[in-house]
């Protein structure tokens, strides 16, 4: 596999199931956070999650331990200047995202590949942010990272045919099944997926059913694994409410505008499974 040094950048779930599918390549990861406290917070999470492969034999023990012993952690964005690739995973916000790139072009080399974990925001807007543009390309991954088989590749129109062909070989390598798209709003999965997601809390807040009749109904009836409010509060209420904002700025479709409940619901802090409560209540 191309990338022997891998950094990512976001201590999140999202940053940590990164690293781990990053280190099962063989690669040497850094991950950076910007706190002692959440660098330790990937290594825990890490280590729950060889714990549990280990535990169901889709790893051996000996596996697991190399996993972890290929991931490290620091707070200094410095620490990776010696990567080849570099993948973004912070929070869903443009202005946050262009600050981080500007920052990561000041650090590594001109040949360091440099993707976004970004799920609707424009890839091209944080490519324009480098030096070189063309080593810039959307990766997609889908939690739980370790899990789930798919990737979205997201070529921007300044995305070497080099860079997509390197991206797509470490999604390879990964074991997952990498998709290459366009980069417009959503891609696939959250285009076709957050209208769904929206309508069902219209459908609440209209009292067409509880929130458990309409999850219920989804699995039942459409063979969805989770319904739509689990998936929600899963995905974080937040985040969800950001990518309805990008797909309606895009689209300016009436389908794309959030749905004032889940607007109220963000306000109040209800964030789903991250805060402990959302559509559900759950432990912290």
């Amino acid at each position: 596999m191309s990338f022997g040094n891998i950094g990512v950048v976001g201590s999140g779930i999202m940053g940590s199931g990164v690293a781990e599918v990053a280190a099962a390549t063989g690669a040497q990861v850094i991950v950076r956070s910007r706190s002692t406290a959440s660098a330790d917070a990937v290594l825990a999470t890490l280590e729950q999650s060889l714990a549990k492969q280990v535990e169901k034999e889709k790893r051996s023990a000996e596996e697991a331990d190399a996993i972890r012993q290929r991931v490290s952690v620091t707070t200094e964005l410095n620490d990776l200047a010696h990567c080849d690739f570099v993948m973004e995973t912070v929070v869903e916000d443009l202005d946050v995202k262009k600050e981080l790139f500007r920052a990561l072009d000041a650090v590594v080399s001109p040949t360091t590949i440099i993707a976004t974990c970004t799920s609707t925001l424009a890839v091209i807007d944080l490519a324009a942010q480098i030096s070189h543009p063309e080593r810039v390309c959307g990766v997609h991954f889908f939690n739980p990272v370790p899990v789930m088989a798919l990737v979205e590749v997201v070529r921007p129109l300044s995305a070497s045919d080099e860079t997509i062909a390197l991206v797509t070989e470490f999604v390879l390598a990964c074991n997952k099944e990498p998709i290459e798209v366009k980069d417009q709003a959503g891609f696939i999965v959250n285009a076709l997926l957050f209208p769904y997601l929206n309508n069902a809390v219209r459908l609440l807040e209209g009292g067409v059913a509880t929130k458990e009749g309409i999850d219920a109904a989804m699995k039942g009836g459409c063979g969805f694994p989770m319904g739509p409010f689990a998936l929600l509060d899963l995905v974080g209420l937040d985040t969800s409410l950001a990518i309805l904002h990008a797909l309606h700025a895009e689209f300016a479709e009436a389908n794309y505008a959030p749905v004032p409940l889940l607007r109220r619901m963000v306000s109040a802090g209800m964030l789903g499974r991250k805060s402990g409560a959302g559509f559900y209540q759950y432990r912290k």
